[in-house]
């Protein structure tokens, strides 16, 4: 590690790190006078200095003028000729790099909530506009949307190279995840056409109540009295919006149409929850080992194919009239990805608590677009059970949001 011609070889790196090491070592040639004192200089010296990055700026040069001069104090002939290696790794000279990096952009305070906000507009607008299509089994209007979220996906499956299949070991999931993510935006779809928007939005914005049971059952997260108490609440409110007739008599108010398909809509929405959260559950299984973009995939090429079959069974096959149902048709197909798009990204961004507290604003603006579209106010048991589905569900978004925040 001498160096012979005596040349002090440094170089600069910059390094984000706490502790910067830096090593020093000097190396004395003399004349060999055979004094004690002068075999002792002879002897290489190397140290290790931990320094944090605020004082190690420009101190390599420093330390090395400082042992050439107290060496040369004692009055050997060799101070003169002593030289500093720095190793290059390890020497800084430059500021140091602050916490964020220089080349990381600062985050913007609120962004994630933002995001979240307008994949909640988007998929609002979604149900206001499958209420609004006549003629078109729900069925149908799913399977439209695959087709043309299946056209938005596909160059991005082919642009981040991540295959049409995905992992061998999570196929399986993923197929689950596509099975049980469609049928709940079917069952939604169905609901919304057979019972008032507001209500349908409020039974299956129940879903995180039971992603926190089927949690704990399939993957033995931590269950407390707290998720007993939102699913007894959460029920409250279904039962207060579907009010069947054992528990509020016959005449029943404030429904669209007959009450048998009030109730077909509140089962669709109910069970449209279950598979919402089902399909979390799978999703939490699946984790970050595969792309979001192949999880989309799967959900629109398999709903896609379970539309076809079904609409075809049924024989509710139509073929969307021109003008204005083609177009809301195609406009669905957009906000879906619109929406999933900004509800990941504020996911990235953001904790899991405050975007789904921001998802409470949907129940909002389902009451405001069925008041202002469709000139129907809710009844005192729909506001009722609305509030016992949103308290429950904000409930169960504030104690992951507590728990992960003061987690450790």
């Amino acid at each position: 590690m001498g160096d012979c011609n005596h040349r002090t070889h440094e170089r600069a790196l910059t390094v984000n790190d706490d502790v910067t090491v830096v090593f020093h070592k000097v190396d004395s040639h003399g004349d060999n006078s055979g004094d004690d004192h002068h075999v002792d200089d002879e002897r290489a010296a190397e140290r290790v200095h931990l320094r944090s990055n605020s004082h190690v700026s420009s101190k390599c040069e420093e330390d090395a003028e400082e042992r050439e001069e107290a060496k040369g104090s004692d009055g050997s002939p060799e101070g003169s000729e002593k030289k500093t290696l720095c190793l290059p790794a390890f020497c800084v000279r430059s500021e140091p790099a602050s916490v964020e990096g220089p080349g990381k952009p600062k985050k913007c305070p609120g962004l994630g909530l933002f995001y979240a906000f307008l994949s909640t507009v988007f998929f609002s607008i979604i149900t206001l506009l499958v209420k609004t299509i006549q003629g078109i089994h729900a069925i149908e209007i799913s399977g439209i949307r695959c087709f043309f979220q299946m056209l938005f996906i596909m160059p991005l499956l082919i642009y981040h190279k991540t295959g049409f299949l995905g992992p061998r070991d999570k196929r399986l999931y993923l197929v689950l995840r596509g099975f049980l993510g469609s049928n709940a935006m079917i069952l939604l779809f169905y609901a919304v056409q057979q019972m008032p928007l507001a209500d349908a939005t409020v039974i299956m914005f129940s879903n995180p109540v039971f992603t926190s049971l089927l949690a704990w059952i399939f993957l033995k997260e931590r269950c407390t009295i707290w998720d007993g108490v939102f699913t007894v609440f959460t029920l409250s409110g279904v039962i207060l919006i579907a009010r069947p007739p054992f528990l509020f008599g016959e005449q029943v108010r404030g429904i669209e149409g007959n009450y048998t398909n009030h109730i077909k809509g509140t089962v669709a929405a109910f069970a449209g929850a279950i598979g919402a959260a089902f399909t979390f559950v799978v999703l939490r299984k699946i984790g970050k080992s595969v792309h979001y973009y192949l999880s989309v995939w799967y959900y629109a090429v398999i709903g896609f194919i379970e539309s076809i079959i079904a609409v075809s069974v049924l024989g509710e096959w139509k073929i969307p009239s021109c003008g204005r149902d083609r177009w809301m048709l195609m406009l669905i197909a957009i906000l879906g990805i619109a929406g999933q798009t900004f509800l990941t990204k504020a996911l990235q961004i953001e904790k899991a608590g405050p975007v789904a507290l921001m998802r409470t604003v949907d129940v909002m603006l389902a009451f405001i677009f069925q008041l202002i579209f469709f000139n129907h106010a809710p009844t005192w048991w729909t506001l009722g059970g609305a509030l016992c589905v949103v308290v429950s569900t904000s409930g169960v978004a504030l104690r992951k949001w507590y728990t992960s925040t003061h987690k450790g």
